[in-house]
């Protein structure tokens, strides 16, 4: 041991700052799975209410079972599939039951292709004759049940098919799909990223009709990336990416008639129609529910067709001068009355309407902002929601009346709270989490949120960090340009006001996103406390432009990412340096992402108040990221050329002077590694000297083998030589 440090330690000893027992956390127990976090596994609630399903795998003999367990007591009722009893299937990934969960869609042979998209080998499980019916030979995408059960619809080299169960035959229902050309029924990259959404085509409730979404890829530019790999030559990846301002995929909406064979076009030339971001039938089965939007994406028009003429009506229109969210929180009560989600009154709330599109009510309101919608109960007339009243950095669980009435708070303790509700809404799954507590699990009555028992919950990893040196978080606003920011501080243990510290800031401040938030953070957060027992203040701040501080914070970085958000950061940073306690000569920030395109910024457009920052996949221009996120925030380049170059890291890289450390992967499919060569070119021509990383053929999130532990210590390294 290190002399220093044992003389140190002593002295910490006799203050009564650690105990003998206490220790640093380091990278490799971060990295090696020293602290487990226990979760819940993926369940999925019974048409009763009373029951869920959990698939468990035997790790002795690898044999799943889909196992049915009692919400009120824990206990397993019954064993719906035991895949040792499967004739002809020897294991299976993942399962989805049928509305009348008859029968089981069974997984095999996943391949994921982008971020929610994955190729399978399908088989269809009936759970009382217990036959066994492959969908398809071939790898096939988002097998559907028809709502009787009697089919399975799915898509396959770009095409629909249907698969009557029944008689076995297959039916196709598209002809014209064809890679990087026309794909039905399954969205296109850029769709899958930035609506969330894969599966492009919908069953209606006789399950007599299908919908769906046909794009025309065909003039969509393409790009196209090196995959090193282990071979003599490289491969390329080529795909369709519409960047900024480029041409998006012509999509259009189809109904299919089961019956016939025969498709209709849905005509959407009168309504804005550039995207059609969601789809779903209603209730009733010949109305099929649309949503679609224009290239700005700020305003969203909600469509009724009609399934038997596929004429389109306009039900509601939700604008906005900078954009809408799209979102999955529409619901249709029987009578198709609705609910929607909008930002309308300048926070974001519940509303009904009634069929025709009228509003009925105001559901919730106030100056906070629901972040989840869990649905509705026909039963109590109840609505039940997460939102941020209880504080913007705490989430809680409420219930209210859809007249607005009779408000319940059934989880709003200080922290995040968030639910997962019965079909039929008579319990709830709360997971809990704050600054302090690991996640904690409980199943509580939806009524009015007691507890019914307690599920699992983290305490022995909570335990375990009595063995460590941990400091509290420390949540606090700093006021900045105009504005209370929330923020949090992680001081070292042993901290001295007496002394000045380094301050390494850490931040993401996408628009609507959030980084000060009272939960567990696990990953980074062991990772910040590390550094903080190392003698660095660990320093977080929300800019303007994040979330859940209402409408107008939000929007107001509108045409001009990376502008506010930068000068808030820098000016925190100087606020920060004011503080006796803070060395000013010694301040860093750091990003990954959105937040990898602000430690760019910070570093060049502040480098009289960063000394170093760190940027990893970071965006360097935005017009070299994709046309539907880019543009609901900036529009296109070719209107607003500005607001793309003077907030563009590669347009200030003459001002660094700091260090500065650039990481990338090389086959990242959403922030392209052309990001960081770019600014890497900008610096070299503008003879700056800085530190730089690619690491082969990893994506986005720059993982795999021993990846995260080398990235971790080649940063750590970085802040311990230059901060």
């Amino acid at each position: 041991m290190n002399i220093r440090k044992t003389t140190l330690l002593l002295l910490l000893l006799v203050a009564g700052v650690v105990t003998a027992q206490q220790k640093n956390i380091t990278l490799e127990e971060i990295y090696d799975g020293t602290f487990r976090m226990q979760y819940l596994d993926r369940l999925h609630s019974m048409n009763n209410g009373k029951e869920y399903a959990v698939l468990n795998t035997d790790r002795n003999t690898g044999t799943k079972t889909l196992d049915v367990y009692s919400y009120k007591t824990g206990e397993k009722v019954n064993t719906l599939i035991n895949s040792s009893e499967i004739d002809g299937l020897d294991y299976f990934i993942g399962y989805t039951l049928s509305a009348d969960e008859s029968k089981a869609l069974l997984s095999t042979k996943l391949r994921s292709i982008y971020r929610r998209s994955s190729l399978g080998v399908y088989y269809v499980y009936d759970l009382d004759t217990k036959e066994l019916v492959q969908v398809a030979e071939e790898a096939i995408q988002e097998p559907t049940f028809s709502p009787d059960a009697s089919k399975v619809a799915y898509g396959r080299d770009n095409n629909i098919y249907i698969k009557d169960l029944s008689s076995g035959t297959t039916t196709q229902v598209t002809t014209d799909g064809a890679k990087n050309k026309v794909i039905n029924g399954i969205t296109d990259w850029v769709y899958e990223e930035e609506f969330a959404f894969v599966r492009a085509f919908d069953w209606n409730a006789n399950g007599d009709k299908i919908a769906y979404i046909r794009f025309d890829e065909s003039e969509v530019p393409e790009f196209s990336m090196d995959v090193f790999g282990n071979e003599l030559y490289p491969s390329k990846d080529t795909f369709k990416y519409p960047k900024a301002g480029e041409t998006n995929a012509t999509v259009s909406l189809h109904i299919y008639d089961v019956a016939s064979t025969e498709t209709k076009a849905v005509d959407l030339s009168g309504f804005q129609n550039y995207y059609i971001p969601r789809l779903e039938w209603t209730p009733e089965a010949n109305v099929l529910a649309v949503q679609t939007t224009n290239r700005k994406q700020n305003d969203i028009n909600l469509l009724f067709v009609d399934g038997t003429s596929a004429e389109a009506k306009l039900i509601l229109s939700d604008k906005d001068d900078a954009y809408v969210d799209v979102t999955d929180n529409l619901t249709f009560l029987e009578d198709n009355d609705f609910i929607w989600t909008s930002e309308k009154d300048g926070w974001n709330h519940i509303y009904l309407y009634d069929k025709n599109g009228k509003l009925k009510n105001q559901v919730t309101q106030g100056p906070w902002e629901v972040t989840s919608y869990y649905g509705y109960d026909p039963k109590s007339n109840r609505v039940f929601y997460q939102s941020s009243e209880n504080g913007s950095i705490n989430r809680g669980v409420y219930s209210i009346k859809v007249n607005g009435k009779g408000k319940e708070a059934l989880a709003a303790e200080a922290g995040t709270n968030s639910a997962n509700f019965s079909t039929d809404f008579t319990y709830f799954i709360n997971s809990f989490s704050d600054a302090e507590t690991p996640y904690v699990f409980t199943l509580n009555d939806a009524k009015d949120g007691d507890v019914v028992r307690k599920i699992k919950d983290n305490q022995a990893l909570k335990d375990q960090f009595d063995d460590y040196v941990i400091s509290e978080k420390e949540f606090f606003t700093l006021p900045v340009n105009g504005e209370e920011l929330n923020a949090y501080m992680i001081k070292p243990k042993d901290f001295d006001p007496n002394k000045k510290y380094p301050v390494f800031m850490t931040q993401y401040s996408g628009p609507g996103s959030q980084s000060v938030a009272n939960s567990w953070s696990a990953g980074n957060g062991y990772w910040f406390q590390m550094l903080a027992q190392e003698g660095y203040i660990i320093v977080c701040v929300d800019p303007r432009g994040t979330g859940l501080k209402g409408r107008d914070f939000k929007k107001m970085t509108q045409k001009e990412l990376g502008k506010y958000e930068v000068e808030d950061q820098i000016a925190a940073a100087q606020a920060l340096g004011e503080r006796d306690y803070v060395d000013a000569e010694r301040i860093g920030i750091w990003g990954w992402s959105y937040g990898g395109f602000m430690a760019s910024n910070c570093i060049f457009q502040g480098a009289d108040t960063f000394k170093m920052a760190i940027a990893v996949a970071p965006v360097t221009s935005w017009r070299f990221y994709d046309s539907i996120y880019t543009e609901r925030y900036m529009t296109t380049p070719q209107e607003n050329a500005s607001g793309y170059d003077n907030n563009s890291p590669l347009s200030h890289v003459d001002k660094l002077e700091g260090k500065f450390l650039l990481v990338h992967g090389s086959a990242d499919d959403n922030v392209h590694v052309q990001n960081s060569m770019r600014l890497i070119e900008a610096l070299v021509q503008a003879n700056k000297q800085f530190d730089w990383a690619i690491y082969p053929d990893k994506n986005h999130g720059i993982y795999g083998g021993n990846t995260r532990l080398h990235l971790y210590t080649k940063m750590t390294n970085f802040i311990k030589e230059n901060l």
